[in-house]
């Protein structure tokens, strides 16, 4: 098959730019099979139900292939009170336990999305603090709102219907296979399509939707940083240019959209044909079989009805496999985060004072390029020190070397006269706090957002926590107390 190409590769595209890793198969694999274990009870129970109401579904086309059957050959009672009874059961146990399977389901995807929340939170939040300073807010505000959004999707409804289209297929397959070997065999004739077509297509896709993730993670950085920064930009004259990186990042994102679209446009066509080579085949192949004696009308009729049913669940697994193609790069950029290693550090290394010192420090975002040339300074316990200059004069840089977050490329900024660049994060967060001028706040009140950094803090470490960065005051001047969800929006 070939149809459009997919975008040109460039270097500087978004997915290049990307600081925050993107989970590995193995990863993500490791990671889904965790979350089945945690929700083991759940998931065998909606398979049971699922087991239960395909049964019940087939009940239906094996009653009318009976009537059938007896009609060639001349019975005249045929009973047909008893068959329109037990049909009505069947009928009943369906819809009755469908319900209770769709709810069950929908209970699992919530249950699943909602650990999957928790862990992303928690992974962020231990996070070394460069890591996310180098990421930018764009590949995390995209994690956290656009990927969260494909997967919540995914969870309430892909992962529990797909695993339903298994089943439902696998146990028509199966009593197809009882009710007329030979028609079974005429299932294998779609096969060569839908081999061909899906082969073509997964192919193409897992990478097709990973770009297209990262391009839009690249507009919302883009947009965010603009945003941020527009009175650098406007003092600078930067406007035009800003504008004009904006449109090449939409450009690409776009781009990669298009051709997605462009391939489920040929999947789709592919389910189709498989959909009617199948029942094709069977009536085909099963008229033929009854003329040479080896189906009766019976087994024609309840086979063409099975693989008529085979038509959804066929469908479905497709359909939702590739709602879940979408899914799983979400999912590889949220879990992503767990292939980050902490900060790598010597325990042995630690302060003896409070004195800080930086000497003839040089530091760079870009090798050969540095921001900070032959910074020295030394900071008194006690002392009370402001950086003052124009935007862009390194002060927040040099503010990230002091806590520890970035390391110079040459000179050593120390801590007790120890190299802070040497020690572990934990031990550095035990010494140093930083308040960043880009606050990252959860839905919540003040105080649960605090509760973050330590689930079990008492209320008087809380309030000492705000009085270290002088926000004691302010806190306790809020309306509604620290509590109250109202507290959120002064917060922000």
């Amino acid at each position: 098959m070939i149809g459009v190409a997919p975008p040109a590769y460039d270097p500087a595209a978004p997915e290049s730019a990307t600081t925050l890793p993107v989970g590995t198969p193995t990863t993500v694999r490791s990671y889904a099979r965790e979350l089945i274990r945690r929700h083991r009870r759940p998931f065998t129970v909606v398979t049971a139900l699922n087991t239960v109401a395909v049964v019940a579904s087939i009940a239906g086309p094996y009653l009318l292939g009976g009537l059938v059957e007896d009609l060639s050959t001349g019975v005249t009672d045929l009973h047909l009170e008893r068959t329109a009874a037990v049909f009505a059961v069947a009928l009943v146990v369906q819809t009755v336990v469908t319900r209770m399977m769709r709810l069950r389901s929908a209970m699992l995807g919530e249950e699943m999305l909602a650990d999957l929340r928790e862990d992303f939170l928690v992974r962020s939040v231990r996070l070394p603090p460069g890591v996310l300073e180098r990421a930018g807010t764009g590949d995390l505000l995209s994690r956290i709102t656009t990927d969260i959004d494909r997967l919540a999707n995914a969870m309430r409804e892909a992962v529990p219907q797909l695993a339903i289209g298994v089943v439902w297929a696998g146990l028509l397959l199966a009593a197809l296979t009882v009710t007329a070997p030979p028609l079974a065999l005429s299932v294998l004739i779609a096969l060569p399509v839908l081999i061909v077509g899906c082969r073509w297509y997964f192919r193409r896709a897992p990478s097709a939707y990973r770009s297209e993730a990262a391009g839009y993670a690249a507009v919302a950085a883009m947009l965010a940083e603009t945003v941020d920064a527009g009175r650098t930009i406007e003092a600078h004259r930067l406007g035009a240019r800003r504008v004009s990186l904006s449109d090449q990042r939409v450009k690409e994102w776009t781009a990669w959209e298009r051709y997605t679209l462009f391939l489920r446009s040929v999947l789709f066509p592919v389910i189709n044909a498989t959909y009617v080579t199948i029942l094709g085949a069977v009536l085909m192949l099963g008229g033929w079989f009854v003329i040479e004696g080896w189906l009766t009308v019976g087994q024609l009729t309840t086979g063409a009805l099975l693989a008529q049913m085979m038509v959804d669940p066929i469908g479905l697994i497709l359909r939702w496999y590739d709602e879940l193609q979408v899914a799983q790069v979400s999912l590889a950029r949220l879990v992503g985060v767990r292939d980050i290693e902490p900060d790598a550090g010597d325990e042995a290394v630690a302060p003896d004072g409070r004195d800080v010192r930086a000497d003839e420090v040089h530091f760079g975002y870009r090798a050969g390029l540095d921001v900070l040339h032959k910074v020295s300074l030394d900071v008194a316990p006690g002392t009370r020190l402001a950086l003052v200059g124009p935007s862009g004069a390194g002060k927040s840089t040099l503010g990230r070397l002091l806590a520890g977050i970035y390391a110079p490329r040459t000179g050593e900024v120390t801590l007790g006269g120890a190299e802070l660049s040497q020690m572990t994060a934990e031990r550095v967060r035990t010494h140093v706090a930083l308040v960043n001028q880009e606050h990252h706040v959860f839905v919540g009140s003040l105080r649960d957002n605090l509760l973050l950094a330590r689930s079990g803090a008492q209320d008087a470490e809380l309030w000492a926590s705000l009085a270290a960065v002088d926000a004691d005051g302010w806190a306790a001047a809020l309306d509604e107390g620290w509590t109250a969800r109202s507290a959120r929006a002064v917060w922000c």
